[in-house]
């Protein structure tokens, strides 16, 4: 395993100074899933929940927060995002609970010195908050699952893609 590179050889908390590394093209894919009842799914695909259009409300939480990332996430750059794109599908196929779900994909990119999947991942998480946040009224029994880094390409360590090795 490789060492941790947010540690000082005392042991202390550091972020890593990345000065000496080269801009190069990055992308993070992240995605993850809201799991909710499918009298909820439907509601949310009408139109019908009170606090207002819910994957549009999502979607611009993604993008505030990658844009916020290293405020919320200690020691994390704070970096010039060129781009991030959010992506809802659902899920129809029920689980064992009979739950049915929405699946957001977010990938952010920028052209800089260190990568990108914080700030996809913050941005998966908060698209799916802002969805359970709109319909917890209707369904406090939703639950978010599998949130996880997809992809990333570009920077030293070129690309990595989730179920492969390294």
């Amino acid at each position: 395993m490789d060492e941790l590179t947010h540690f000082s050889n005392a042991g202390r908390a550091r972020m890593v100074d990345v000065s000496a590394k080269s801009d190069t093209q990055r992308t993070a894919i992240a995605s993850g899933v809201l799991r909710m009842q499918p009298a909820t799914l439907e509601r949310v695909r009408a139109g019908r929940i009170a606090k207002g259009d819910v994957l549009t409300v999502a979607d611009v939480g993604a993008v505030m927060a990658a844009k916020r990332t290293p405020d919320i996430i200690p020691m994390c750059h704070p970096i010039m995002l060129s781009g991030v794109e959010v992506e809802f599908s659902e899920i129809v196929d029920p689980d064992a609970s009979g739950c049915m779900g929405i699946k957001v994909v977010t990938t952010a990119s920028c052209v800089g010195q260190t990568g990108v999947e914080m700030e996809a991942l913050c941005a998966a998480s908060v698209a799916l908050l802002t969805i359970y946040d709109m319909c917890k009224a209707i369904d406090r029994g939703m639950r978010i699952e599998s949130i996880r880094l997809e992809e990333k390409r570009g920077g030293k360590s070129g690309t990595w893609k989730y179920g492969e090795s390294k």
